[in-house]
């Protein structure tokens, strides 16, 4: 094997935050049971106490919604533990294993996750993980003030973008030209394109 074949057959490992909300603390150590069978390696923990202001911070992109001072609340109550989890697709790994955010309908529909066993509700849904690359980047530095994290390289930070804001609008915009069969596909999708672009800004006309 070549060193291109070796750069090629390396697996790339991530990392992901992790933390256990405080209606499950007392289930830390079973949690991390779990965890560590699950072919996670523990790169960092700690146990930490938030302030309702570190966790408006934390959850700042949640500000504004009815829930939001619940939350903050309800994360403010008790410790949580916080993890830095590390091994090969480490955020959708993590995701799938903590399952879906409602604790209740996690029962129904992935009953071996771990919100179905440890949840009661929206709310109180027992666990955290990180969405994507750059999430968990700035969740780990928040939970983490010291820690070094390695840049993402780019390959993965272009995919979490088109993930998060381009493929979506894309598969929409394709599944309208497919309905419509227009003479010129290629214009049609890029006027469609230009007029759904969710980026566009908002004109506001006054009143």
């Amino acid at each position: 094997m070549d060193d291109n074949q070796t750069v090629q057959a390396r697996v790339y490992v991530e990392r992901t935050l992790a933390l256990i909300k405080p209606d499950a603390i007392d289930k830390a150590d079973e949690i991390e049971d779990i965890i560590l069978h699950s072919g996670f390696t523990v790169l960092q923990k700690r146990k930490i106490q938030l302030t309702p202001e570190q966790c408006s911070d934390f959850y700042v992109e949640q500000y504004g919604k009815l829930f939001f001072p619940s939350l903050t609340v309800f994360m403010s109550s008790a410790p949580v533990t916080a993890y830095v989890l590390a091994r090969d697709q480490a955020i959708a790994y993590w995701k799938s294993l903590i399952g879906p955010s409602n604790p209740i309908k996690a029962k129904k529909t992935h009953p071996n996750c771990l919100r179905a066993k440890y949840g009661t509700s929206d709310l109180r849904n027992a666990l955290h993980g990180s969405d994507s690359f750059s999430a968990a980047e700035k969740e780990i530095k928040f939970m983490f003030p010291n820690s070094v994290i390695e840049p993402i390289p780019t390959r993965y930070a272009a995919k979490d973008y088109l993930n998060r804001f381009v493929n979506s609008t894309l598969l929409n915009g394709l599944t309208e030209l497919c309905k419509r069969k227009p003479a010129d596909p290629y214009t049609w999708l890029a006027d469609w394109l230009i007029e759904n672009n969710p980026n566009k800004p908002k004109v506001i006309h006054a009143t």
